[in-house]
């Protein structure tokens, strides 16, 4: 076992790591000792044996990961590894072909997308998607609406406080950065009711630069403050750095590592499936 992935360590978030859970193979062809989490506080999500195939070639291979309530789990892995596709599982875009999904208990693996969006799953996309000559309210009260939400006005200002858009309500999404259309759509998603689980497909893919700390500030403030369980696929390390509880580290379709981000960085079986690739 690599240094700093010992058995029975707590982490961030009241969670205790311990155990072992199988996965895939490890870049040297080797099954890779994966850390099972002993999930403390109340589970949102729960994936076990998670997988997906297509034409007989393994996408996702028995994925094993249980998400604590109010928990900041972040996926990361090299292109290809599988992150997008879990995510179009937990979402229902896609149906799995074997294993199980339960949220708050109860098993969702067949449900269509729109139920587990009854059910408080909202998702973002890795490309921003808005309506360009809609107002940043407008798009609020259009995702309050679509989710039969009746609280009005108050939970789309909310929403827009929230992510620090209160004061270009009347902005047009055209005139928006690409920054402030990626924290508009977290409005939408708080406005449609997205209250268990957040996934958040690579926020920050096309964000300038000198955008991005904002963005993980209003990031952080919805678990931090707001105690949103949240999932986020990142290829960028530093920005999980004081942000995720854990990261959990897809590689060829199977769950090679979950241990705090440091560990990870740590890791020499995460850094060996990285090679020619940034952590």
């Amino acid at each position: 076992m690599a240094d700093g992935l010992t058995s029975g360590t707590a982490v961030p978030g009241g969670h205790a790591l311990g155990g072992h859970a199988p996965g895939g193979h490890a870049p040297g062809g080797h099954a890779p000792e994966v850390l099972a989490p002993e999930v403390l506080a109340p589970e949102v999500l729960a994936l076990t044996g998670l997988s997906w195939s297509v034409g007989g070639s393994a996408i996702l291979s028995g994925v094993d990961l249980a998400v604590g309530e109010g928990e900041f789990v972040a996926v990361i892995g090299p292109n290809g590894a599988g992150k997008t596709s879990l995510f179009n599982l937990i979402s229902g875009l896609t149906r799995a072909t074997a294993g199980r999904i339960v949220l708050d208990g109860a098993d969702i693996t067949t449900e269509a997308p729109h139920k587990r969006a009854r059910r408080g799953v909202g998702r973002t996309f890795q490309s921003s998607s808005v309506f360009p000559t809609m107002t940043v309210a407008e798009h609020v009260a259009l995702a309050q609406q679509v989710a039969a939400k009746r609280r009005g006005r108050t939970l789309a200002t909310d929403a827009l406080e929230h992510v620090r858009l209160a004061e270009k309500s009347e902005v047009h999404a055209c005139d928006l950065s690409h920054g402030d259309k990626r924290k508009l759509e977290l409005a939408m998603l708080l406005a449609s009711g997205a209250e268990r689980l957040l996934l958040l497909d690579e926020p920050m893919a096309g964000v300038a630069s000198g955008d991005v700390p904002e963005l993980v500030d209003v990031i952080r403030a919805l678990h931090q403050d707001e105690h949103r369980t949240i999932l986020m696929v990142e290829h960028h390390m530093e920005v999980l750095l004081g942000l995720a509880d854990r990261v959990a580290v897809l590689h060829h379709g199977a769950l090679l590592a979950i241990d705090t981000p440091e560990r990870v960085m740590a890791d020499e079986r995460v850094q060996e499936a990285y090679v020619g690739d940034s952590l």
